[in-house]
């Protein structure tokens, strides 16, 4: 047997005839399993918190999306139509028109974004899924259905047919304006249904028929901002934007929805590291008393080392011996307050005890790599610990 390994042992689980390194023993193995647990708690919090405002704000982004990387518009023809519909990772697309206008009501102006669609962009977004009041769109009408936050800001509701919204756009082109009506491109429109998904949306979109928004903008009937895209379960997305990429040319961009997002994505990705410092610090300062228990335990048994040291066992098999009992010590204390974080986090995730309000749980996420991250955060920094604890030891002090 490893003779180092066995005394540490020995030292680590048994009673000090000094009752204040007892009591300092304790003290720093709590420590260290409160702050393993509160990091495995934080660290999973942040988890759920991610999830969940991921889970908000790509309601309203495809799997993948085109669009122009100059201008706000680009040309889809026949031939590119077609060889999209032969990919075989895609499962549906979409094609939009997307641009700012005027929304009217009973003589009150609105600027809010338009976004044409065709007949697939419900099966790429399921907004219909989240109309609260009326329905969708009819295709080959000039209806829309508007965000909670437009309705509001402009007091109309849904299937109001005895009063319309009026949507002007202005005209492109060069020259004096002589009347509204020759700066305008408008058309009547009815609102049919209103929807809430988050706030960006609700207090900013209104959709329509893309025949509208072409007539509007005076596009062609092939130039679209962008298209859509759904992709299959087992889809290669690397493979498909490839594919993508050499159909639409160097003038379309691509993006996925995390570079969709990538502002969102950076921010919770910073979010995440500053708090996992800043309990790796919390870590660190209780790890002290973990050194501070390791010296005073090496001062009460300094009679022993001496006995030892005659027995042959060298200075430095009795630093490792502090070593390894410092370490043993913050692995176990940290295993035991990962179990505890973990109890926690799962009785949270199962049963809900903490609420943000009445009906919305505090969003919590289990994950494997959080586990990993707290054990090798402890293992290291208390390897660390122990190793500037057993270096106090030297020659003068084995020999008394």
């Amino acid at each position: 047997m490893n003779v180092a390994l066995y005394i540490a042992k020995r030292y680590l689980f048994s009673k000090s005839s000094n009752n204040s390194i007892n009591i300092m023993t304790i003290i720093a193995a709590s420590g260290t399993v409160i702050a393993a647990a509160a990091l495995f708690i934080v660290l999973s919090g942040f988890a759920g918190l991610r999830t969940f405002s991921l889970a908000f704000s790509s309601l309203d982004d495809p799997d993948l999306k085109a669009f122009p990387k100059e201008g706000k518009s680009f040309l889809l023809s026949e031939e590119k139509l077609e060889a999209i519909k032969s990919i075989k990772g895609i499962q549906n697309f979409s094609n939009t028109i997307e641009e700012r206008v005027i929304l009217e009501f009973e003589n009150k102006p609105l600027i809010i974004t338009m976004k044409g669609v065709d007949e697939n962009f419900t099966k790429i977004m399921p907004i219909d899924d989240h109309i609260y009041s009326g329905q969708w769109i009819e295709p080959g009408t000039d209806q829309i259905v508007s965000g909670s936050g437009v309705s509001y800001k402009l007091s109309y509701g849904a299937q109001d047919l005895t009063r319309n919204q009026r949507i002007y756009v202005p005209k492109p082109g060069k020259g004096i304006i002589t009347s509204v009506k020759g700066a305008f491109n408008s058309i009547e429109a009815y609102n049919v249904g209103l929807f809430e998904i988050n706030e960006d949306l609700n207090n900013e979109y209104i959709f329509t028929n893309i025949e509208t928004a072409r007539y509007l903008l005076n596009y062609k009937d092939n130039q679209i901002s962008s298209i859509e895209f759904k992709l299959k379960p087992n889809a290669n997305e690397a493979e498909v934007l490839n594919q993508l990429q050499n159909i639409l040319g160097g003038g379309v961009d691509l993006k996925n929805r995390a570079q969709l997002n990538d502002a969102l994505f950076k921010m919770l990705n910073t979010e995440n590291v500053a708090v996992y410092l800043i309990f790796t610090l919390v870590i660190i300062i209780a790890l002290f008393n973990v050194i501070g228990a390791l010296i005073m335990m090496i001062l009460d048994k300094k009679e022993s080392l001496q006995t030892l040291f005659n027995l042959g066992i060298t200075t430095k098999d009795i630093r490792r011996i502090f070593f390894l009992q410092g370490s043993l010590m913050t692995i176990i204390a940290g295993t035991l307050g990962l179990l505890l974080g973990f109890t926690i986090v799962f009785l949270q995730h199962e049963f809900e005890f903490v609420m943000l309000t009445p009906s919305l749980p505090y969003p919590v996420d289990l994950k494997v790599i959080n586990i990993f991250i707290v054990l090798a955060t402890i293992v290291v920094l208390g390897v660390l610990a122990s190793k500037l604890a057993s270096q106090r030891i030297n020659q003068n002090l084995v020999k008394g």
